[in-house]
């Protein structure tokens, strides 16, 4: 049988199954470069992340990282990138929150691999994971005042004063 018949296979189970635990309300879903991406309210992510890794075999994360979309009522999200060894299979499961209310529960008691990107998405996207066992910052200092990946941070140090912006076509 074909990979690619294999893969829609496996997508079309995931899908399924999905659908069926927790319901077309609280589960979206659409293929995104060939791979199926997830789209699950903050409310229900630990509930569906744990259905998968005991369900469905999604034993190993991946990846994990934050996105901000400014501008969108819940602007800030993160995208969890999981992997079936077993049936070498890959899916994104992202999530959103408002900039008020940005946190997240942690996964660090599904994967422990969570801890450092959860980490990590704190400490550049400001979201926070709570029942996170150390949550505090890992690239920039304590102080730092801002969150540098979102897009509201400035690109360059507005404090400088040796640098003319007509050189640069601005």
């Amino acid at each position: 049988m074909p990979a690619f018949t294999i893969k829609a296979e496996r997508d079309q189970l995931t899908t399924d199954r999905l659908l069926e635990r927790f319901g077309a309300d609280a589960v979206t879903h659409e293929r995104l470069y060939d791979t199926m991406c997830y789209v699950v309210p903050k409310e229900k992510i630990h509930d569906v992340l744990a259905f998968l890794r005991d369900e469905l075999d999604f034993n190993f994360l991946t990846s994990m990282c934050g996105m901000h979309f400014p501008g969108l009522e819940l602007e800030l999200g993160t995208v969890y990138f999981l992997h079936s060894m077993r049936n070498g299979h890959r899916i994104r499961v992202k999530t959103f929150v408002s900039l008020k209310e940005a946190t997240l529960p942690t996964a660090t008691d599904l994967w422990p691999t969570a801890n450092w990107m959860e980490r990590e998405t704190y400490d550049f996207f400001g979201i926070h994971f709570s029942g996170h066992p150390n949550m505090k910052r890992i690239l920039n200092m304590d102080d730092f005042p801002a969150f540098p990946m979102r897009k509201d941070y400035p690109l360059e140090d507005p404090t400088r004063e040796d640098k003319n912006d007509t050189f640069f076509g601005r």
